[in-house]
């Protein structure tokens, strides 16, 4: 009997930037993240999340003011979510930096790109066809 093929449950991006206590202040005032723990004294690393998504960040003073690289259609992040609209909204009233959108892209995804405090680009798409655990479209 063949044994059960590995299940990958989640992820988990790790960042590098210059102040983990800035990521931090940003991803929970702007993003609606909690601060799930920082590590180190003083503060090198944190644990964020929203919902079962968690987002990690370390620190090195030598990327500030680093480019980051990409792609010029790229991201650093995409977060599936779903109520793309009133994510929108939200994230709005709390001052992000949106980039783009909402917008339906040629793929189907309806989406959002915001600029986090750190230089980071960060997509939320939302799958018009599946169904919205909120009750939300």
């Amino acid at each position: 009997m063949t044994p059960p093929r590995p299940e990958f449950i989640s992820v988990a991006p790790q960042f590098t930037v210059p102040d983990v206590v800035d990521a931090a202040a940003y991803y929970c005032d702007v993003l609606g993240f909690e601060n799930r723990g920082f590590f180190g004294d003083p503060p090198e690393f944190v644990m964020l999340g929203r919902g079962e998504v968690e987002v990690f960040f370390n620190q090195s003073r030598s990327v500030a003011g680093q480019p980051r690289l990409r792609a010029g259609v790229g991201y650093d992040a995409y977060f599936h979510v779903t109520g793309i609209r009133p994510l929108f909204e939200e994230l709005k009233e709390r001052g992000a930096t949106i980039i783009e959108g909402p917008l339906t892209r040629s793929y189907g995804m309806h989406e959002i790109v915001i600029e986090d405090c750190h230089g980071l680009r960060l997509a939320f798409g939302e799958d018009p066809g599946r169904p919205s655990t909120r009750g939300e479209e």
